[in-house]
């Protein structure tokens, strides 16, 4: 049975996962529940972990790996009227059920043994999760190599159309990546200009910035040794596997058979969408543009912030009650006069006037543009694409001047013409035909300012349906109209005599 408002692709995450799997990290011990779910993840199920029976773990042993981690962990808070002084076992016990329940753990009969294992679809999903929230700073150079190899491999016959439709999907990741590591940018710095203090404001933009979190090889994207430049001979792979008759039908082989059970139309479909994910590596200065921009104005920000606060917490307040000290040792309740060189017990050098106290001039650094990527050349393909994209785009345009040669060729010696004998052979007719056809509902309609319009397309001529009503055209369904020469009004033709 469908939910109201979700297709079937919105339903195959609860085909796959447990209803209430989240459930434990939406708990007030969500932390607890985390770490734990990780400790075992490394211990049991994980990839680094020992190799797990077939059968699963006996539950008594996976009942003793949570007591050995909640008996270092911080005091849990009671849940569902949870009594708060609870045994070891009590407390490992009770965790384990909320486990299981959830759906992260599952339990089996072997043979008089109770077992507990992970399903593989939790842990995949556990999996993804931990990756998530441990990953490192992504190196575009190492994803770019990747992609460059796969292509290479497909374009020398090495591999079919796995090869292929991993490449796009490791480009459109890629791509994705660096289009968001900007916002990413933003919420660092939303998140540093909350440090109170100036030493972990420092430590946050220094520590988390893009080297160290997002982009590993930032500062060599744009040098000619880095993979990145390989851009343009990428491309013209990909355009010539999408070309070329022999690549093509080789793929799209793969595709029917892999990903479309046999469906032509579904396999060219998923082909011409792997096609344009790797053509949109060509959009990736785009992206880096932006990044830099929202580089420079953090770490514009950031300088700011950290002057301000650098300047602002000077001693100030020594400095007055040192003034005011003095002030008092002098004996003078009226004040100082005479000039600046006999006041040195208030007014001390290197205190509260000093030239190194001067606010000093800005200097604006000014900054070279960052180096352009190579341009990749258009193919001959793309560009005989483009002149065929204007090519049709200028048959279908219709202006005043083409409707005055289209009647003008129609009527001849003749003073009118109807639609049926309008000369239909190609689209720019068929486009006058059309236009024609709507001048003629424009004139009839009463409208004074579309009547103004439609007359001023069509100056000397006027359009008017016929009485016989519709006709049977091969590509329209309209009424029948006729097309005459406007007459001269009667004070034009008193005026001329």
């Amino acid at each position: 049975m469908a939910v109201h408002g979700l297709d079937d692709g919105g339903l195959k995450l609860f085909e796959k996962i447990p209803d209430r799997l989240f459930s434990p990290l939406a708990s007030p011990n969500r932390h607890h529940f985390w770490a734990l779910l990780c400790h075992l993840y490394r211990r049991r199920f994980g990839p680094d972990a020992p190799l797990p029976p077939s059968h699963g773990f006996v539950q008594r042993e996976l009942l003793q790996e949570i007591e050995d981690h909640i008996r270092f962990a911080p005091k849990w808070q009671p849940e569902d009227e949870e009594e708060p002084n609870l045994s070891l076992e009590q407390r490992a016990s009770n965790y384990f059920r909320r486990l299981l329940q959830a759906g992260w753990l599952r339990t089996e009969k072997y043979g008089l043994t109770q077992t507990v294992s992970m399903a593989p679809a939790v842990n995949q999903m556990l999996s993804l999760l931990i990756d998530y929230a441990e990953k490192d700073p992504v190196f575009v150079s190492g994803k770019i190599s990747a992609i460059d190899a796969l292509i290479t491999n497909v374009l020398r016959e090495n591999g079919a159309g796995d090869l292929f439709h991993e490449a796009a999907e490791q480009c459109r990741n890629l791509l994705n990546y660096i289009r968001t590591t900007g916002t990413n940018v933003r919420d660092l710095m939303a998140s540093i200009a909350t440090q109170e203090t100036t030493a972990d404001y420092a430590r946050q933009f220094f520590q988390g910035y893009v080297v160290n979190m997002f982009i590993g090889d930032y500062k060599e994207l744009r040098t000619q040794e880095h993979p990145l430049s390989k851009r343009p001979q990428i491309l013209q792979s990909v355009e010539e596997l999408a070309s070329k008759p022999h690549h093509r039908s080789r793929l799209l082989e793969w595709y029917t058979k892999r990903l479309a059970n046999g469906d032509e139309a579904k396999a060219e479909a998923a082909f011409e969408r792997d096609v344009r994910r790797l053509e949109d590596l060509d959009r990736v200065e785009e992206y880096l543009e932006r990044l830099d921009d929202e580089i420079r104005t953090a770490n514009k920000r950031a300088l700011i912030v950290l002057q301000y606060r650098l300047q602002s917490i000077r001693p100030i307040d020594d400095l007055l009650r040192h003034a005011i000290d003095g002030l008092l040792a002098s004996g003078l309740d009226g004040g100082f006069e005479g000039p600046l060189e006999t006041w040195p017990a208030v007014f001390a050098p290197d205190t509260l006037i000093s030239a190194s106290r001067l606010a000093q001039p800005r200097k604006e650094t000014q900054r070279q543009p960052p180096s352009a990527l190579r341009q990749a050349v258009l193919s001959e393909h793309t560009r005989a694409i483009g002149n065929l994209v204007r090519r049709a785009q200028e048959r279908r345009r219709i202006t005043p001047v083409k409707l005055r040669d289209y009647a003008k060729s129609a009527l001849g010696a003749e003073d009118k013409v109807t639609s049926n004998d309008l000369p239909v052979t190609s689209i720019e007719e068929l486009r006058a035909y059309q236009s024609f056809n709507s001048l003629a509902t424009a004139l009839k309609s009463g409208i004074a300012s579309s009547i103004m319009q439609a007359r001023r397309q069509i100056p000397g001529l006027d359009v008017v349906y016929e009485e016989d009503g519709s006709i049977e055209h091969p590509f329209l369904l309209a009424r029948s109209f006729e097309i005459r020469l406007r007459k001269p009004s009667l004070v034009k033709k008193r005026q001329d005599s």
